[in-house]
């Protein structure tokens, strides 16, 4: 159930995202798609969604969250049906022609344009739910993110995502940063939780422990790392959903 202060925040973030991610932005990102193979971290983003699907039984049912010009749907194996959601309608129009579009070998795809996490789906409608570059980037990485893909996945599915590191040195390491980050381990506890929410931004920031921490609940980690793009350090993760959950 989405509760009205859940709403609120969602839409909050998702209106950010439309009017960052206009035409023009859009138009630019899906040339930049066109230079795929010359990044490393993308085709290594691929080859890791690869193995994700393909360590799944096919066909597989597939949610991409923050799925913007359809940049890995190519990369995607085994899926029966694929679905992606956006709240910016620009990067979705520009989904509907992605990049290696001919290597796409889904049966069929549905782009939503909506929020992300106030968009209803069915319960248990997913094998895999995946996200590259948005959670804990763009919108916050928390409990209510954690439980939607939960509800939306079938037990024992996987959740593979990406999330912005607080260590990226993406992140300006400003004198209050370094400060907090000395004072947080030794503060007292209830100090100690503040900083660290600070230091993770809200959410928009996420390590090794805030990930284990949210996930622990209704998913096993199965593999959790850290990786660097042209653009931060994140942590790549892969959970499984626990069948009782």
């Amino acid at each position: 159930m989405t509760t009205s202060r859940q709403s609120a925040s969602s839409t909050r973030w998702a209106d950010r995202a439309s009017a960052l991610y206009d035409e023009a932005y859009a138009r630019r990102y899906r040339a930049h798609d066109e230079e795929f193979e010359q990044s490393g971290p993308c085709r290594d983003f691929a080859s890791w969604l690869e193995q994700v699907c393909r360590s799944l039984p096919a066909p597989i049912d597939v949610l991409d969250l923050g799925c913007g010009t359809g940049r890995y749907f190519w990369a995607l194996s085994g899926v029966r049906n694929l679905v992606g959601i956006d709240a910016s309608a620009a990067m979705l129009a520009e989904a509907q022609a992605p990049y290696n579009a001919s290597r796409i070998t889904a049966a069929s795809v549905t782009l939503i344009h909506d929020d992300l996490f106030s968009h209803r789906f069915e319960p248990r409608q997913f094998d895999l739910v995946y996200s590259i570059g948005v959670l804990a980037e763009h919108v916050p990485f928390d409990e209510d993110v954690v439980s939607a893909v939960a509800t939306w996945l079938k037990p024992h599915g996987r959740f593979a995502f990406t999330t912005v590191h607080p260590a990226s040195p993406s992140i300006p390491r400003t004198m209050a940063r370094r400060m907090g980050e000395w004072l947080e381990p030794v503060a007292p506890a209830g100090a100690g939780r503040r900083l660290r929410d600070r230091l993770l931004a809200g959410g928009l920031y996420a390590d090794e422990r805030r990930v284990r921490d949210l996930l622990s609940e209704a998913f096993d980690v199965i593999a959790i790392e850290r990786f660097e793009s042209e653009a931060h350090l994140h942590c790549l993760c892969v959970a499984g959903r626990k069948a009782a959950a």
